[in-house]
């Protein structure tokens, strides 16, 4: 997903990611209208518009995240709304039943419904004459009807029981608690995309781009929130002793920074456990070691080594290794323990070269039995 993505920052602690999709849409719209003079002004308005309702009401689903006590990590920006990731997996949860998952469906549409109703307002009470029923709906021509009128189509849309749609998420609910997470999930998102492919062919026989556009991001939205369930319930069975690194090297908490390259020119690594008397006392990298050289000169790997991180079991997922990798800033390496002797590491250089081979490991297993 991120490298479908483009970053927008972090905005109130969440990673606001826009998918590329919507990007394109901005050269879909620039075509629409023109590509000079006024006409591309107003192209790049009703697409600055359209990201604004879409951020509008992600805006109201994020609060009533936080009223309900649910941490976002991520968040990808879709033109038919977006897609949240979740910090733990007991946010993911309970996100997905109860009253926060019935407040979280309802928050998008409802904000658009209202959005709409004091737009309306707005209109009648500045322009009387302005009518917001003359076609087309939505135009570059006139972006307060347009913002009306996306509002509603949005809010409408998200009515549909189509997974990743916010009715859809409350018909994956219900099949999750008959089927499980995933049986549900998988579910849900084949609905939604046999939805997804009925509105694409009647905005074909209807000649609407609206519900052909409508079509293919609803398909494109549960094809994403699929793979995604898929791979979280992959790392999720993953165990640290499958992919942790056996061979690797440490450093000596009472080692100068000159014996640290010198040890460090023999291996890969790029991150290494500190150890001092057989403990695990700090993590430090190869950058950090150089860099600190270049600038104060020789000293000590105490001096410099970071002592906040954390430590994994060999029996810890993946998934919750991945989870605080992503979670720590600047948090590259996670030593793998037995009581308090380390026996392995995971290392961000590592983990898809290991999860790659280990697929291919599993397939083998599979075809061989």
């Amino acid at each position: 997903m991120r490298s479908w993505s483009i970053p927008m920052g972090r905005w109130m602690g969440v990673d606001v990611r826009l998918h590329f999709f919507f990007a394109l849409l901005l050269g879909l719209s620039l075509l629409y209208t023109g590509m000079s003079g006024v006409a591309a002004i107003r192209g790049i308005s009703l697409w600055l518009l359209l990201l604004a309702i879409v951020a509008t009401r992600e805006l109201a689903r994020c609060l009533v995240c936080a009223y309900h006590g649910l941490e976002i990590r991520s968040l990808m920006l879709l033109p038919i709304g977006g897609l949240p990731s979740f910090t733990t997996p007991e946010s993911a949860e309970r996100a997905a039943e109860g009253s926060a998952q019935i407040s979280l469906a309802m928050a998008g549409p409802i904000t658009n419904f209202l959005a709409a109703m004091v737009l309306l307002g707005f209109i009648c009470g500045v322009s009387p004459s302005v009518s917001v029923l003359v076609k087309p709906w939505v135009s570059a021509d006139h972006l307060l009807r347009s913002a009306f009128w996306l509002n509603i189509f949005l809010a409408v849309v998200n009515l549909l029981p189509a997974y990743p749609l916010d009715a859809g998420r409350l018909m994956r609910g219900g099949f999750s608690r008959s089927r499980g997470a995933l049986q549900g999930t998988r579910a849900a998102s084949g609905i939604g995309q046999i939805i997804a492919l009925a509105l694409f062919v009647a905005g074909v026989f209807l000649q609407s781009p609206w519900l052909l556009l409508a079509g293919f991001f609803i398909f494109v939205g549960a094809q994403l929130e699929d793979q995604g369930l898929v791979f979280q319930s992959v790392v999720d069975t993953v165990r640290m002793r499958d992919i942790m690194l056996t061979d690797f090297a440490c450093l000596s908490a009472s080692d100068t920074l000159e014996d640290a390259v010198f040890k460090s020119i023999h291996n890969l690594q790029d991150d290494f456990p500190v150890v001092r008397g057989g403990l695990l006392v700090g993590v430090i990298s190869r950058q950090r070691i150089m860099e600190t050289l270049q600038m104060d000169g020789n000293g000590y790997i105490q001096s410099i080594m970071s002592r906040g991180f954390q430590v994994a079991q060999q029996e810890d997922s993946l998934g919750v290794t991945f989870r605080r990798i992503s979670a720590g800033r600047g948090l590259s390496l996670v030593p793998v323990v037995d009581g308090e002797r380390i026996v392995g590491i995971v290392t961000l250089q590592n983990l898809m070269h290991s999860m790659g081979l280990l697929a291919e490991s599993r397939r083998l297993q599979q075809q061989s039995s």
